[in-house]
């Protein structure tokens, strides 16, 4: 029998048509009686082996036909946003298009039909991809020595770190256990640094956005480990002062770590080693397109300076003569940090991207995406208040201090975005400003996109000012759901469906 997961009608849009209809939302689907196909019995006894795993009730399958299995799920699928149905505006999670030029490059059977315990004069092919994709990212980044193991950011983080806390216990400084976080970081910095056993101290921001060189100095001092630095930092400013942080800080006796969530703003165009950075790492889905990792396979490559390249985890790939080899053992290495050299499918993807824009262009990528996210400044600047002054990266930060005048709040503003058509901006992140809205267009989209978006944008500003707030209040109304308790969903998730 067919279940509602709702008590009330609820008002949508049909797949097609775009006329509203009422019907309960369903999201079990079944028949009384079943309209499949029924299997004959068993004939004759069952053995003694098979009987134990006879079934004593009825297996109460739903019986239903392959097409309507079939739209039934397709049906869900369309109740959810995806890059491919809509712009994605999420700040600091870099969602642009995956190309599907990289799903046909993984496919090809001399890749995708490997096995990761085959002989590596078996995959020769793939291991002269990997360590050319190594050797891309080392030449993107200015830091020539990498590891393609982690398999995702975060990860890469940690790894990076373990790295650090290696070099630091080889020159007897093991007493450096300080990690240095600006509090325009991600999130995911102080995390990392006490999973290595670090304590993490907040460096404030100044005014313009960036980090306070007084404050960095005043905590420099010999129990330093590291500084953490995102550049483009989360409120999409460049830190001009990054020579000199770096100086600073190694002066200091200690290591500076980049977080490469945002290199999608200075691929091909600046070298993050040159800036004085010692280790890196890359999340692949951000800047080269690969799809976003969502608890499975995903990619966090390090990429680090002659300093650090002797920690780096084993196994990894190194070219002997014209043959590659997998390199499992190295007394200096912090050892291994996955089951493999790393997420072959995804890495491979990464390629593929670099690839096609070649070394001559990859500068596009971050002039455009760079190009668009100043273009919604440009715009809606007038009409949303910009907490930090001058031009932005390839991320833009609003906040909601002109609508708050007239009751409407940032969740206010995505909500409304929603029944407008698209996905919202990243909201109430970064924490250094009140209300924040985090926008990045990356260089995937259109004028034609982007210009709908803050159209979208502008006519919930305008509504704010001329007191039109109840339809923005009572937003999202379209959807098949209107506002959840998120706290509620994220603390305390119902994921199995009859308490949901």
């Amino acid at each position: 029998m067919s279940v509602s997961n709702t008590d009330q009608t609820t008002t949508q849009y049909s797949g097609t048509s775009g006329l509203m209809h009422e019907e309960p939302l369903l999201f079990e689907h079944a028949h009384e009686k079943a309209t499949s196909i029924s299997l004959p019995g068993v004939v004759g006894e069952l053995s003694n082996e098979l009987q134990a795993f006879a079934r004593t009730e009825n297996a109460n399958i739903p019986g239903l036909s392959e097409p309507e299995t079939v739209r039934h799920f397709v049906r869900l699928s369309q109740w959810n946003h995806a890059i491919e149905t809509g712009f994605y505006p999420l700040g600091s999670c870099t969602m642009k298009y995956n190309p599907r030029v990289n799903e046909q490059v993984v496919r090809l059977p001399g890749l995708s039909g490997i096995h990761p315990d085959q002989p590596e004069e078996s995959v020769q092919g793939a291991l002269a991809l990997l360590y050319e994709l190594q050797n891309w990212l080392g030449e993107i980044t200015g830091l020539p020595h990498t590891t393609l193991q982690p398999a995702a950011g975060a990860h890469g983080e940690w790894t990076g770190l373990m790295m650090i806390r290696a070099a630091l216990d080889a020159r007897g400084e093991s007493h450096r256990n300080k990690v240095l976080v600006p509090d325009s970081a991600h999130g995911t910095n102080p995390a990392s640094a006490a999973l290595c056993g670090m304590q993490t101290v907040e460096i404030k921001s100044t005014a313009e956005g960036r980090v306070d060189l007084n404050e960095l100095k005043a905590h420099l001092d010999n129990d330093v480990a590291a500084l953490m630095l995102t550049n483009p930092n989360t409120a999409g400013m460049f830190e001009s002062d990054i020579a000199e942080i770096c100086r600073l800080v190694h002066e200091a006796g200690g290591f500076v770590y980049g977080d490469g969530a945002n290199l999608n703003a200075l691929v091909g165009i600046a070298k993050v080693g040159d800036m004085g950075i010692d280790c890196l790492h890359i999340n692949v889905h951000k800047t080269f397109s690969t799809p976003h990792g969502g608890g499975g396979p995903g990619g966090g490559p390090v990429v680090v300076n002659d300093t650090l390249a002797a920690f780096l985890p084993t196994p990894r790939i190194e070219k002997v003569a014209e043959t590659y080899k997998i390199i499992q053992q190295d007394e200096t290495s912090i050892g291994q940090v996955l089951g493999s050299i790393g997420q072959v499918g995804v890495l491979l993807r990464a390629a593929a991207y670099i690839a096609a824009f070649g070394k001559n262009h990859l500068h596009k990528i971050a002039e455009d995406a760079v190009l668009n996210a100043n273009y919604i400044l440009a715009r809606l600047k007038d009409s949303y208040h910009v907490p930090f002054k001058g031009l932005c990266k390839h991320e833009c930060l609003l906040t909601d201090e002109i609508q708050n005048r007239h009751g409407i709040k940032t969740l206010d503003i995505a909500k409304r975005l929603i029944d407008l058509g698209f996905h919202p901006m990243t909201v109430y992140f970064p924490l250094v400003v009140h209300g924040a809205m985090l926008i990045e267009p990356t260089e995937s989209e259109s004028r034609e996109t982007i210009d709908a978006f803050c159209d979208a944008m502008l006519e919930i500003a305008e509504a704010c000012e001329k007191g039109n707030t109840e339809e923005i209040h009572k937003a999202p109304l379209l959807p098949i759901r209107s506002r959840l308790n998120e706290t509620a969903a994220a603390r305390k998730p119902l994921l199995v469906w009859p308490n949901c």
